[in-house]
């Protein structure tokens, strides 16, 4: 897919959403921010698959493809003039006790959705799309 840069994903338990911080280095986008699982594509990728490696990698949770739903297309922050995408799911106790953290970010957390939207030191474009990709 042509500009496709990327994936996140929006994984909801009850009220609380899945959520990283990211690493605090000076060379990377909103260094020390909390983030949604996801990343950059790999060539050949769609975005749903590219969502799905990235969750593996970071968290060390395989969905089955069609526990994620409801794909949407957004223009790219980083980097500018491509595309991203964001798909939502819900995660049940025991995805959430089989997490694995890997070693991108400095930490994760259930965080409570009406605190990760409005959070002071969120990914600033997410609360938004969060909010679109939920129907809020």
């Amino acid at each position: 897919m042509a500009g496709f840069s990327g994936t996140k994903l929006v994984l909801t338990c009850g009220d609380a959403i899945l959520t990283l911080l990211r690493d605090d280095f000076a060379h990377i986008p909103y260094p020390a921010h909390w983030d949604l699982p996801g990343g950059g594509a790999e060539p050949g990728e769609t975005p749903r698959e590219c969502g799905l490696r990235e969750l593996a990698e970071e968290f060390g949770l395989r969905l089955q493809p069609e526990r994620l739903a409801d794909g949407r297309e957004f223009e790219a922050v980083h980097p500018p003039g491509t595309r991203s995408w964001m798909f939502r799911g819900t995660l049940t106790q025991d995805d959430i006790a089989a997490i694995r953290f890997g070693d991108e970010g400095q930490a994760w957390r259930m965080m409570p959705l009406h605190r990760f939207l409005t959070h002071p030191v969120v990914v600033p474009h997410f609360p938004r799309r969060v909010t679109e990709m939920l129907g809020l």
